[in-house]
């Protein structure tokens, strides 16, 4: 029941993105002296969540995934300028981008925590 709740998937959807966007993120921190390495990013939450042909997936048997619920979007190239040596990472850009991507994790545990307070209300048990 808990799981098939659309503001929790919805929850759910965001904490994996989130998490897929920081790994995506370190990746561009840990390249960022690489001669011709390309700065990339995941699309916004909001293109893949309304985006039916961008679903998430589950990338361990044990998460909890919707019915039709497909694999994370791959991350693409940002455009930004380049250094001499051809790399395009800007750590100030990643810094910002991983405060964006751990304020959207904590807004998707915010969320389930209240949808969970809700459901326990409803049946009469106290947090």
């Amino acid at each position: 029941m808990f799981e098939k709740l659309e503001l929790t998937r919805m929850a759910q959807t965001l904490a994996a993105h989130s998490g897929a966007r920081m790994a995506v993120i370190a990746e561009n921190v840990a390249n960022a002296d690489t001669p011709g390495y390309k700065a990339r990013d995941l699309p916004a939450f909001a293109e893949v969540f309304r985006d039916p042909d961008l679903p998430m997936r589950a990338t361990r048997a044990g998460h909890l995934t919707a019915v039709g619920q497909g694999h994370l979007p791959d991350a693409e190239r940002v455009k930004g300028h380049e250094a001499p040596n051809g790399n395009s990472v800007s750590l100030e850009a990643e810094m910002v981008k991983s405060v964006e991507a751990r304020q959207s994790h904590d807004m998707a545990l915010a969320i389930y925590r209240a949808t969970s307070d809700v459901i326990r209300a409803s049946l009469g048990r106290p947090r």
